[in-house]
């Protein structure tokens, strides 16, 4: 991938001498740079999450599948479940019980993390269109991003255009992060697409005048659509063609 970005470089750089314009410098033609979500756009990341989530809470007398844990977590954070959490155990969410979860949840990512499929060969694709202007816009702590992205083999794509939920005023559904992406590459955020996987998610880039596109790997395309998605696909090898086609 290094090796197919440098080559990508030296075809600029050889069309601006020569007066050329690569073709790949024209397929990023409506959407000006790519903001993607990373649990479940990037990585399969959330019944591995929620999994270890359900775990502590069924400790703390709250029992519950792993499909109803999903259902209440995902595309939200854990502290912005507080009072679901301390109603359903009748305890607090204290910091010691968020401590123990990031621990469990790191050791169960670093060993079990996969990529979403096909992920790479999409990535690549917007990547090389849009001249890298592609940043990864999550709801979840940095810590946990950077460790599934090198997991997986994504982060050089994103590495200095992370933008965490935890270091914005609001996190999703509100539009902080994703307005934190686009100001730092310049961007209008209407000039930029989104791509998520949850209502929630949908709701945030919908909110900071993206254009967001639902990924529905599980079914959930009516609820994307009903939270703003213009466009709802089922597999990344979709993408790319999506994307030059846009």
């Amino acid at each position: 991938m290094v090796l197919r970005r440098r080559r990508h470089a030296l075809t600029r750089h050889v069309g601006r001498v020569f007066g050329l314009t690569p073709n790949v410098d024209n397929q990023c033609m409506k959407f000006e740079a790519v903001l993607f979500d990373c649990d479940g756009v990037l990585v399969d990341s959330e019944a591995i999450t929620c999994g270890a989530l359900r775990d502590m809470l069924q400790e703390s007398g709250w029992t519950l599948t792993l499909q109803e844990c999903m259902a209440h977590f995902v595309g939200h954070t854990v502290r912005n479940r507080r009072d679901l959490i301390e109603a359903n155990t009748g305890q607090p969410l204290t910091d010691a019980f968020m401590d123990e979860f990031y621990r469990r949840r790191n050791l169960r990512l670093d060993a079990d993390i996969t990529p979403i499929a096909h992920i790479h060969q999409a990535v690549q694709h917007v990547f090389d269109a849009c001249q890298g202007q592609i940043a990864c816009a999550s709801g979840a702590d940095r810590f946990k991003i950077n460790l599934m992205l090198s997991k997986v083999g994504l982060f050089e794509f994103f590495d200095g255009r992370i933008f965490s939920g935890h270091e914005v005023p609001q996190t999703k559904p509100a539009p902080d992060v994703y307005l934190a992406a686009a100001a730092y590459l310049g961007k209008d955020p209407k000039r930029c697409l989104a791509i998520e996987d949850t209502p929630v998610g949908v709701t945030a880039g919908v909110a900071a005048g993206a254009t967001v596109w639902g990924y529905a790997a599980h079914g959930q395309a009516d609820a994307l659509r009903a939270a703003g998605a213009a466009h709802v696909f089922t597999c990344m090898s979709e993408l790319p063609a999506l994307f030059t086609a846009a």
